[in-house]
């Protein structure tokens, strides 16, 4: 429930991954949580699902068909600031870097926990609900 006991809308997510177990998996978790889970093939598919209609939060897989995870992730980055998990089967420190310095907010390795995703997920949430409650404090300029 939100302030004055209004109920709050629940949070979109979509995710892109070209493993259907995968999706499927991810849906099954975070609809459990009471969210609204998008999920699609490919990249390109949530970019442009993204473009007609934005999401609160994007879970991303690195490697997929047509453009991969990084290219998604620095063309949401270039119009959105959602919140970004990259997921990716590749556990090297350089896709580590590379996902959090084009945008990334978050950086899970597969095979991963559900239970750490979901609250990586709600942690990011929650992070956004209090950036935007009036009288939060400014991030200081760089």
């Amino acid at each position: 429930m939100g302030k004055r006991g209004t109920k709050q809308p629940a949070k979109r997510i979509y995710i892109a991954d070209d493993e259907a177990n995968i999706r499927e998996a991810i849906i099954a978790f975070l609809e459990n949580d009471g969210l609204v889970v998008t999920a699609f093939e490919t990249g390109d598919a949530l970019l442009a699902a993204f473009k007609a209609n934005p999401c609160d939060l994007v879970i991303l897989d690195v490697m997929m068909p047509g453009s991969n995870g990084f290219a998604i992730c620095k063309a949401l980055r270039a119009a959105s600031t959602v919140p970004i998990i990259m997921l990716t089967a590749r556990d090297t420190d350089l896709d580590y870097a590379t996902g959090l310095s084009i945008g990334a907010d978050d950086f899970l390795t597969k095979p991963f926990s559900a239970v750490s995703l979901v609250m990586r997920v709600k942690a990011l949430l929650r992070r956004i609900e209090y950036d935007r409650q009036p009288g939060a404090p400014e991030e200081p300029a760089p």
